[in-house]
């Protein structure tokens, strides 16, 4: 009895195939909880593609990725003076994002990140300058540009890889690849006719893993089913059924990321109404859940526990039996399953 993942495994690797055809040179991203499939899995398929480079989140993912995966292990996260020491083998190579991260890293395989509008990590323009004399003592990969996602006032993304590419050949600086992130296929074409002469190669998670919904189904077995009248107190809270109906209890809790949700940025007059709705709902203790039963979204009939959540089915819906699963709608960027069933 689980919260299980179930991929149309034919499906879904022809749309990996589909994305690798698009964008040639393409360095697969695994991390966090491996959008869902967990890393382990991904480092598997990333090798069933041929893929030469596998990009993870940390150092401690890159621990764990080199017993999986037999290629290169690019970390993404820069690298930091004082970080807690992780042996790594010499086919890890490191991002950095300061000058003093590479003078830190002599004799190391390195990815100089470049900050871009994103302004997360990177050295600045005014540092290209110094990198000079810190290159001699590190064995340079490429450097990396790190793109947003929205383009609001005209953004080109294209644009602002260009100027950093000629930032660092107007240094003198040897550039044996441009890493990118979040460009489309057709701004990546642009890009590359731009500068024939640079190896680019973009890192792609989201979209490689999780670009057709169709291959993917999420589903939580039901455990139990509990009659209940208006009134019935139940769960942690004791709280009081509404109304007459049914209680059930589902696979999928806090432990596996039901009910956890990221902050949104919500633009436009009908994402907010939405949002107010949900928010009305919830001060009723009607929030609604991921999962769905009789055509549409069951209630939480209170706060999800670790592992299982209780939903409340009105009584003039007939409940699930023991045994069924219901489908859920899940972010699987913070939902780890019990398993994934191919199929």
């Amino acid at each position: 009895m689980a919260l299980s993942l179930y991929v149309e495994t034919a499906r879904w690797r022809a749309h990996q195939q589909s994305v690798l055809d698009a964008f040639p040179g393409l360095v697969p991203v695994a991390k966090g909880n491996g959008y869902g499939f967990g890393n382990r899995r991904l480092a598997e398929e990333a090798t069933r593609l041929g893929a030469p480079m596998l990009a993870v989140g940390t150092s401690y993912e890159a621990r764990d990725a080199v017993e999986d995966f037999g290629g290169d292990v690019l970390v993404l996260t820069p690298y930091r003076i004082g970080e807690d020491p992780v042996p790594l083998p010499g086919r890890v190579v490191r991002t950095v994002a300061s000058v003093s991260g590479v003078r830190a890293l002599v004799g190391r395989r390195v990815v100089v990140e470049c900050m871009t509008s994103m302004r997360r990590h990177g050295i600045n323009p005014e540092d290209v300058a110094k990198l000079g004399a810190a290159l001699d003592d590190v064995r340079l990969e490429g450097f990396a540009l790190h793109l947003p996602l929205d383009h609001p006032d005209g953004y080109d993304p294209v644009q602002e890889c260009t100027a950093w590419i000629g930032r660092l050949t107007a240094a003198g600086l040897p550039i044996p690849a441009v890493y990118v992130s979040h460009l489309s296929a057709e701004e990546l074409g642009r890009l590359r006719g731009l500068h024939p002469g640079t190896v680019i190669r973009p890192r792609i998670g989201t979209r490689l893993w999780l670009g057709d919904h169709g291959a993917l189904d999420c589903r939580g077995t039901v455990l139990d089913v509990t009659p209940v009248v208006k009134g019935d107190r139940y769960g942690y809270r004791q709280l009081k059924a509404p109304m007459d109906g049914h209680l059930v209890v589902v696979a999928g809790g806090t432990a596996h990321g039901v009910g956890l949700e990221a902050p949104k940025h919500m633009t436009g007059v009908t994402p907010r109404a939405k949002n107010l709705a949900r928010a009305g709902l919830a001060t009723v203790n009607r929030t609604v859940s991921p999962f769905s039963w009789g055509g549409r979204k069951a209630a939480f009939a209170e706060p999800p526990h670790m592992q299982v959540s209780i939903l409340f089915v009105p009584g003039d819906t007939a409940p699930p039996t023991v045994g069924e699963e219901l489908r859920a709608t899940l972010r699987h960027t913070t939902t780890y399953f019990d398993r994934t069933v191919d199929r």
